[in-house]
Parts: C-alpha cells; structure tokens; sequence
C-alpha cells in the first residue's frame, strides 16, 4: 500500500471537515466532489452559491449533499467578527476592520477552524501561501509547544530499501529559509510527530543533516547543527535523534557504520532535516525528479491543521492534500 493510500484509509476512519476557500474555482469544487464521493472528508466550500453551481456545471461533478457557506450570507459573520475583534484589537484591528476581514473568505474559513466550526483548511490553487499562513498565524497560532511552523515533505520512493520501506520524511522544505540552531530543532522535533502521525512510523529516527559527519568538518555552519541536535535532545530527550550527518551517512547503513559507528539513527534514518531551505528545497526535487519518488507536502506546528497547495496544482493534488489535512485534525 503507497504512502497516499494509507492516509486516505486513515482519513476514512474519522471523517473531518475541512474548509476549502477558495470554494469557487474549478479545481477545488471537483476535488469538493471527489473527496465526499471517497468519504475522505466533509468538504465545505467557501464562496457565493451560484458561483460555486457554476463551477460545478463546468466540469459535471456533483456537489449534492456539500456544505456552501457564504460568508455575506452566514448567520456566523458577527460572531466572528467580535471574536477576530478581540483577537486582534492589541494590534490595531477596529471592530469595523474585523467585520471587513471576515468577509474575505481566506479570514473566514480560519475562524470557522479556530471556533471549530470546521477542523482544517486548504487552499493555494489561488492564493499564495502567505495570503493563508498570515491569518492562520494570527488566529490560530502555534502549538502552545512549538514556536514556529514549519514544513514537512512525505517522500514515497521506489527503492524500498530507504526509510520505512522506501517512506521518508523530509524538512523543512519550504517555510523557513535560513532557521536557527533552535528553529532546526523544533523543526526536527514536529517532522517526527508528522512521521508518527502521517505515516505511521512507530519509531523516528531524525538525522539532522550537514556537509560533516560527527565532527569531520570544522564550520559554522556545522556548529549551528550540532547546536540543534543538542536543543532537539532537551525538547524530546526519547526522540531518536542524532547528527550532524551527511546525506549518505544517514541512509546507507555501511556508510553509517564507517562514519558514524555506535549512532542509534545512522544508516537507518526516516526523517531527515536539512540545514536550510535551500538544501531542502532542492534534495527534494532530486529526489522527486531523479529519485522518482511520489511526495506530499504539508505545514506543521499551527495549533489546527491548514495546508498549503501549489497554484498549479491538480486536482488530484487537492484531494490528497485534503486527505493529510483531515489525518492531522485526527489528533
């Protein structure tokens, strides 16, 4: 069974509801209709009914049985609104601005997750990450143990030898550019709580990668891992974890043997954290485009689950991402 597949079945297990704002556009009301038909969630579309119809008469798909929530119809407006008001009054936000601000259907679908009106959302087949992870942000913030948000990258490759069967997760791919020794350690800590909880690893083993292994280079930038290994040990001191690593020394067992012999993770590694955005951007298109592996992105470390998708995705890109989102809100 893929990785996908796994998740889908967890989905089904414990449906979720999950708001998709941009309710409107094409791509998303099919995925809407495919993701009900599946019972992969309880999609609710966010947008004008008739706009939404129409959507759906462009490609056929059936939308029966589908939340639609208006946001200049709904009941829930005000109440929103006075709780955003509160939220956000310290940082200038009038009670005038918040009844504005939750018009807009991006602001609308992260109140209905933060009052638990819906537990997740998707969007990005139009807006940009940005436009959805600076309201999740400011209405639903972190984990109360995370500090920052981060990125993690579900990575289905052909050779089963690698990971968990040929499962690896990797971060932080695409949210924080150049994180600090501490910044990497939250990172590795929420990539492995993604392990558990996505893939189902009972056992995550984190290499925190770099360009030395166990102390063959002498570099600043070596030292900031080294530095996060030692932060990710005070913050999850059962968490198996070790570095800093090269690529190879932690996936290929006698690499890992020769460059880092007694290390628990070496060799054996499932979760792998880059140093920077930089690195981890591009070791996963390699590993996409060379490597042939299938891969999933999602966000981690908000307090409830949104997830963010290309402009030019798919579809089937959609349901899938919605598939993870509802998994997430499982917990």
């Amino acid at each position: 069974m893929s990785m996908i597949d796994i998740v889908k079945a967890k989905a089904r297990s414990d449906v979720k509801s999950i708001v998709l704002p941009e309710g409107d556009e094409v791509r998303t009301v099919e995925a809407a209709s495919i993701l009900k038909k599946e019972g992969l969630a309880d999609p609710v579309l966010i947008g004008e009914k008739g706009s939404i119809e129409a959507a759906a008469a462009k490609t056929g798909c059936d939308i029966s049985g589908i939340r639609i929530v208006d946001p200049l119809l709904s009941t829930k407006a005000e109440e929103y609104a006075s709780l955003l008001f509160e939220l956000r009054k310290a940082k200038g936000v009038t009670e005038e601005k918040a009844k504005e601000l939750v018009k807009d259907p991006m602001y609308f679908g992260i109140m209905m997750v933060k009052t638990g009106d819906a537990d997740g959302l998707v969007s990005g087949a139009v807006h940009t990450t940005g436009d959805m992870l600076r309201p999740a942000l400011q209405i639903i913030k972190t984990k109360p143990e995370m500090k920052i948000v981060s990125s993690s990258f579900l990575m289905d490759c052909p050779n089963k030898d690698l990971g968990e069967d040929g499962l690896l997760v990797y971060a932080d791919c695409v949210v924080m550019p150049n994180p600090t020794a501490e910044e990497l350690a939250y990172i590795a800590v929420a990539a492995a709580d993604t392990a558990r909880r996505l893939c189902g690893f009972e056992e995550p083993r984190v290499a925190m990668l770099s360009f030395s292994s166990k102390g063959s280079a002498k570099h600043e930038l070596v030292d900031k891992v080294q530095q996060a290994v030692s932060i990710a040990h005070e913050i999850a001191p059962d968490l198996l974890l070790d570095g800093e690593m090269q690529f190879d020394c932690a996936l290929v067992p006698e690499i890992g043997k020769s460059k880092a012999p007694g290390s628990p993770v070496a060799g054996r590694a499932n979760v792998l954290i880059f140093p920077d955005l930089q690195a981890g951007n591009i070791g996963y298109k390699i590993t996409q485009r060379i490597g042939g592996a299938d891969c999933f992105a999602v966000l981690q470390g908000l307090n409830k689950p949104c997830n963010d998708l290309s402009r030019g995705c798919s579809v089937e890109d959609i349901v899938n991402t919605v598939a993870m989102t509802a998994v997430q809100a499982q917990e």
